[in-house]
């Protein structure tokens, strides 16, 4: 249970509470800390998987608890950015072109709901000894890498930002969120024959 690679993973739940608590500190260097935090949050997710493999420490523990905490640090981004979105610091100069804030609510609850549909399904699926058939693709890596990048310019985002960046920001959000869709489709199609079996 205590290997590297878990313990990088546990460092990256422990991580949580300190990327909150930064993320609201009343200073001009809040948001820049919490995406640091996040940023390396991120950086472990890599580090752990790639500890596992090449030190041939995986476990069913690690491959539990991996994705747990991805999927708890992601769901706490997305609710800081929901409760204080980031059109909110655009000046009264750009105000005009200020998307509503319940914008950032849309890929929010795709990529929340996504994950839950998703976890359901392996858990099914690993019930019925086919787990296999919904392992992470390589559209699943390029979802997370994309979601990585427009988690991070939100998380950054405050009242001196630009626009643009912020603006960003949401695209990648939201082409993540169409990346989310997308891959949970080719896991339902991958574990249709058990529904239909059923």
């Amino acid at each position: 249970m205590w290997n590297l690679p878990n313990i990088v993973t546990f460092i990256r739940i422990l991580l949580i509470p300190i990327f909150v608590l930064v993320y609201y500190l009343p200073y001009s260097w809040g948001h820049l800390g919490a995406a640091l935090i996040y940023t390396v949050a991120c950086i472990t997710d890599w580090l752990d998987g790639y500890l596992a493999r090449s030190l041939k420490l995986t476990t069913k523990f690690g491959a539990f608890l991996d994705p747990v905490a991805d999927k708890l640090i992601v769901a706490t981004a997305l609710v800081m950015l929901v409760a204080q979105p980031q059109f909110q610091f655009v000046s009264a100069k750009t105000a005009m072109f200020a998307i509503p804030g319940f914008m950032i609510t849309i890929p929010a609850a795709i990529i929340v709901c996504r994950e839950i549909v998703v976890s359901a399904l392996r858990e099914w699926m690993a019930e019925l000894g086919k787990r296999q058939s919904v392992v992470v693709s390589s559209l699943g890596k390029v979802k997370t890498v994309v979601q990585m990048l427009a988690l991070i310019i939100l998380i950054y985002c405050d009242a001196s930002t630009s626009y643009s960046f912020i603006v960003l920001g949401y695209i990648l959000l939201y082409i993540a969120s169409f990346l989310t869709i997308w891959s949970m489709v080719l896991y339902l199609k991958a574990a249709w024959p058990e529904f239909r079996a059923e």
